[in-house]
């Protein structure tokens, strides 16, 4: 073998170990990318991102006529660290339940993308640093108010889903939070006006959350999660409920025009929306099939940010 030969040699390994190495910083960056992507998915997002809604215009109409641009930009940092470290020790509570429902079944920690010790940690540091935010830079009223949060849906209402039926009705209550938590970011009080921001949302929850669970009924009977639906097995109480808490969602919608939270156009259209949402309960109580179920549920996530929206745009 001569020298020509040997350099010649030299070269294919340097190549090989040149594809190698570029293989091997692919991959992790795959893997970064694959974690980072099961850390976003573990917030729940889409939930998060109406539940910040909700919060933002709580601040926008609490603040009046004095808007604090900085302090509305920590509130919602931290109302945003919250909402996903709250989804987060959820999922890691309901591991197990989400292995065993074909919908839930691909989350992060079903899936292995994630390992249960990764989610806590995870989920508690958020809820920390969203703590410390809210007590040092916002007011203590808002911080209390997000323990309250954690404590009721993370350690009450997500356990109870598989002990009785009166956890959804449980679990209204800090679902409920976010426009109080952003109003009392701007006020550092709690008014008629923010109980009514909360009422709306508690009210908007039942039929939400019952049309879901009357969708994935069976789902749910497996796991062992005790949602109303698998134990109203012939479904007359669920679409009982819905009907009586859309009802009522459409009369506590019209308050704010009347109180001043919003104008001739709110009530307008708050009377539009809510009549449309009862007509997709009705006719979720007289056929109580999926898809009647899922037209609640459609007309329930357009009906909520819509009707935020037009009562801090008509304030």
């Amino acid at each position: 073998m001569n020298i020509r030969q040997n350099e010649d040699i030299l070269k294919e390994m340097e190549i090989v170990t040149e594809i190698q190495k570029s293989e091997s910083i692919q991959t992790k960056a795959e893997v970064f990318k694959g974690k980072l992507t099961a850390y976003f998915e573990l917030t729940k997002p889409r939930i998060a991102f109406m539940l910040v809604l909700t919060a933002a215009a709580g601040f926008y109409l609490g603040s009046k006529s004095s808007f604090d641009w900085w302090l509305f930009a920590k509130s919602i940092f931290a109302i945003t660290l919250l909402a996903f470290g709250v989804a987060s020790l959820n999922q890691f509570l309901e591991r197990k339940t989400d292995a065993l429902m074909k919908r839930t079944a691909g989350r992060p920690l079903p899936s292995g993308r994630l390992s249960s010790v990764e989610a806590l940690i995870f989920g508690l540091f958020l809820c920390v640093v969203a703590e410390v935010l809210f007590f040092t830079s916002v007011n203590a009223l808002t911080g209390f108010l997000g323990l309250l949060v954690i404590v009721g849906y993370v350690l009450l209402y997500t356990p109870l889903k598989t002990k009785t039926t009166l956890s959804t009705a449980i679990g209204t209550i800090p679902g409920a939070m976010p426009p109080l938590i952003g109003w009392t970011s701007a006020t550092n009080q709690i008014s008629i006006e923010a109980w009514l921001l909360f009422a709306i949302i508690l009210l908007w929850q039942f039929p939400h959350f019952l049309a879901i669970a009357w969708m994935y009924r069976d789902e749910y009977e497996r796991a062992g999660i005790l949602m109303l639906p698998v134990v109203d097995k012939e479904g007359k109480l669920t679409v009982r409920q819905v009907m009586i808490f859309t009802g009522l969602l459409f009369i506590v919608s019209l308050v704010p025009f009347f109180i001043g939270l919003g104008g001739i156009v709110y009530l307008f259209s708050a009377i539009a929306l809510g009549a449309y949402f009862l007509y997709c309960a009705f006719l979720m109580a007289k056929e109580k099939s999926f898809v009647s179920a899922r037209k609640v549920l459609v007309a329930s996530v357009i009906y909520l940010p819509v009707i935020f929206a037009l009562m801090a745009l008509s304030f």
